[in-house]
C-alpha cells in the first residue's frame, strides 16, 4: 500500500502589533511544512521572519502522534520535520497545537498531552533586548480533506508588546532623558494552549532599557526604547501605583519611569537634587489592560509636568535630598505668575568708598 505523507502548511501569521491576520499560500506538497522566523530580540514575529515552529499532535484517542517536533524553513521558505509523518489510513482526525520559539527559548516548560496543554512558569527576560514574541495556534485535520491541501495554521501573538516614547513641547524646561522603566508588571505566568489563555502567578519585576546616549526631548515623540525594539510582557490588568496613598510602592503597582535631568531653559537644575548625580527617575501609575497581540504605544508628555519621584528611589530618607518617593517633582500645576505694576519710587543711598 502506498504511503502519503501528512502536511502541514503555515497559512498565517496574525502577525499585526494590534490586529490583522497576514495570509499566505500554502504548500500543496506531501511533507509538513511550514512559514515564518523568530528574531534575536525583541521584535514582532512575521511571517516573514520565522524560521522554526515546534507541533505536537493528538490522535483520535487523545495519545500523541507526535511531540514538539521542530520543522525548520527549506530554500523554498517551507518547514519540514527531519522525521516525517503521515495521515492515518482509517480518515480520523488529528489535532494540533504549534507555538514559536522553542521552549529553551521561551524559558518555561512545554507540556502538550491530553490532560495538559500549557507553556508553565514562563516570564519573558528581564533585558528587554532578550525577549521573545511568543506565537501558537492550534487546528485539525485527516486525510480526506488535507492530503493534498495541507492543514492551515493561523498563529497568534500571546503576549503584549510595549513601546514608551516621551515629548516636551514648551520652552520653559528642558528634559533630558538616558533610561527608560516599566515597574511593577506581573513576570510570571502559564498559558494554556487549549484555551489560549493566561494563569498569572503573583511575580513582579521591574523591566529596564539601561542607559542610552542622552535624547533632550523636544515636540516630536521620540522612542526611548533604544536599539532592543519593544518590551514582549504577559497580557494583563495593570493595577497602578498609588503615588498617593503609597508612595514607596509597598503595594507593587505598575508604573512607568524615565531616568531624566531637569533644567531650566537657562540651564539652572531643577531635578535631581545635584548630591544624588546629573540623573534621577520621574514617574506616572499606570493601570491599562494589556491584551494579548496588541502593542501599546505610551507617550509620556512632559509639557504640563515632570510625574512623580521615584517610589523606588535608592536612598529616599536621605536627608539632602529634598525629592521624596511620589512627590510631585514640579509641583500639582505649572508655575504661574500674577503681575501688579507700581509707580517708580526715588530712594536716594549713600555708599561709603
Amino acid at each position: 500500500m502506498k504511503k502519503q505523507f501528512l502536511f502541514i502548511a503555515v497559512a498565517a501569521l496574525a502577525m499585526a502589533s494590534c490586529s490583522k491576520d497576514e495570509q499566505t499560500a500554502v504548500n500543496r506538497g506531501a511533507a509538513i511544512d511550514f512559514r515564518g522566523a523568530m528574531a534575536t530580540r525583541a521584535t514582532e514575529t512575521t511571517t516573514a521572519n520565522l524560521d522554526d515552529i515546534f507541533v505536537t499532535a493528538l490522535d483520535k484517542n487523545n495519545a500523541n502522534f507526535f511531540t514538539d517536533e521542530q520543522f525548520a524553513k527549506d530554500v523554498d521558505n517551507f518547514f519540514k520535520s527531519t522525521t516525517s509523518y503521515y495521515w492515518p489510513n482509517d480518515d480520523s482526525e488529528l489535532k494540533f497545537f504549534a507555538y514559536a520559539p522553542s521552549s529553551s527559548d521561551l524559558g518555561g516548560t512545554v507540556t502538550i498531552t491530553n490532560a495538559t496543554k500549557t507553556l508553565a512558569d514562563f516570564s519573558p527576560k528581564t533585558t528587554i533586548a532578550d525577549q521573545k514574541d511568543f506565537v501558537s495556534c492550534q487546528a485539525t485535520g485527516k486525510k480526506s480533506v488535507n492530503e493534498s491541501a495541507g492543514v492551515a495554521l493561523t498563529f497568534k501573538h500571546q503576549l503584549s508588546q510595549i513601546e514608551i516614547k516621551a515629548k516636551n513641547d514648551q520652552d520653559a524646561y528642558r528634559y533630558k532623558v538616558v533610561a527608560v522603566r516599566i515597574g511593577q508588571p506581573v513576570s510570571k505566568g502559564t498559558f494554556d494552549f487549549g484555551t489560549e489563555s493566561w494563569n498569572l502567578e503573583t511575580d513582579k519585576v521591574n523591566y529596564t532599557v539601561p542607559d542610552f546616549g542622552e535624547i533632550t526631548l523636544n515636540g516630536t515623540p521620540e522612542s526611548l526604547m533604544g536599539m532592543g525594539g519593544s518590551a514582549m510582557l504577559i497580557p494583563q490588568q495593570l493595577t497602578a501605583w498609588d503615588a498617593a496613598g503609597d508612595k514607596p510602592n509597598a503595594g507593587f503597582g505598575a508604573y512607568l519611569a524615565v531616568k531624566l535631568q531637569i533644567t531650566t531653559k537657562a540651564g539652572a537644575r531643577v531635578y535631581p537634587a545635584e548630591i544624588v548625580g546629573d540623573y534621577d527617575w520621574a514617574a506616572v501609575p499606570i493601570n491599562t489592560n494589556w491584551e494579548a497581540g496588541k502593542k501599546y504605544v505610551y507617550t509620556l508628555d512632559f509639557t504640563s509636568g515632570a510625574g512623580k519621584v521615584d517610589p523606588e528611589k535608592e536612598d529616599p530618607s536621605d536627608p539632602t535630598d529634598p525629592f521624596k518617593p511620589g512627590d510631585d517633582i514640579l509641583g500639582n500645576n505649572a508655575i504661574k505668575f500674577t503681575v501688579q505694576v507700581t509707580e517708580w519710587v526715588e530712594e536716594t543711598k549713600d555708599v561709603d568708598m
